[in-house]
């Protein structure tokens, strides 16, 4: 990994830390109005019931909610099933592993895949809070999957691949770790003009739109890795300060060839 790769994931990771120790130093009131910098704003509580359908975010503590910082809904779409296994790339607070655990029950088996310590403590946390048993929250960098090959039936992620310096390596692992007829279900950011965002430099990364790509680009990067019928399900574009932005937001599907 090149320097600059090293500083962008240092930089991804110090500010996600940051939203969740201001989450963490909360009340459960305080968190319900609490909002952090989302890719495309707004965050928190408000971001959340513009993704998540309000019986979705019934019951599930106020700082998974609070910590809303996706993009998505990517469990929306995902067809989940009694028993499968789900992995979501970037896991952050849990809610969209809460969200898939009810959907694959207890027969199933969801895992949150996270590189930020913090994170994963304010994801078991909640997870306590909520008494799931299976869900777990994984240490480990999204282009290094620490799971065996095709240890899951489906990959989720919202809006994380777009803070990947190496976006190539994150989809060779989500097809490697999924099994023969997996599922991949990503919220995610793309850029809007051919040459991409306007804002390239490292800093910019951690808000997202410097690692956001061109349709074309993203989609090749999935079909070199392996994956079939990529499709863009939905997209939705972005606004910043009032005015339209360089991306949008766009729902991604894809699966791995062979026979579930």
């Amino acid at each position: 990994m090149t320097t600059e790769s090293q500083e962008i994931k240092r930089l991804v990771s110090e500010r996600y830390a940051n939203d969740a120790r201001v989450v963490i130093g909360l009340t459960a009131v305080e968190a319900t109005s609490a909002e952090a910098d989302a890719c495309c704003a707004p965050s928190g509580q408000e971001r959340a019931m513009t993704l998540y359908e309000e019986a979705q975010l019934s019951g599930l503590p106020a700082e998974s909610i609070a910590i809303s910082l996706g993009c998505g809904n990517p469990t929306a779409l995902a067809g989940l099933k009694q028993g499968e296994r789900v992995l979501d790339l970037g896991s952050g607070g849990g809610i969209d592993c809460f969200l898939a655990a009810q959907q694959v029950g207890e027969s199933g088996h969801v895992i949150g895949l996270d590189m930020t310590p913090v994170m994963l403590d304010l994801a078991r946390s909640n997870q306590a809070k909520l008494g799931l048993t299976n869900v777990e929250f994984v240490k480990g960098e999204i282009e290094n999957i620490p799971l065996p090959d095709a240890s899951v039936d489906v990959v989720i992620s919202n809006c994380v691949v777009c803070l990947s310096p190496d976006k190539d390596a994150v989809f060779r692992e989500a097809f490697r770790v999924l099994s023969p007829g997996g599922r991949l279900h990503i919220s995610d950011m793309m850029a809007l003009n051919a040459d991409g965002p306007a804002r390239k430099d490292t800093e910019a990364w951690v808000s997202c739109s410097a690692g956001a790509e061109p349709r074309e680009t993203y989609l090749g990067r999935l079909r070199n890795a392996g994956f079939e019928d990529v499709v863009i399900e939905e997209e939705t574009a972005c606004v910043e300060n009032d005015a339209p932005a360089d991306v949008s937001s766009v729902k991604v599907v894809a699966r791995k060839p062979g026979q579930a």
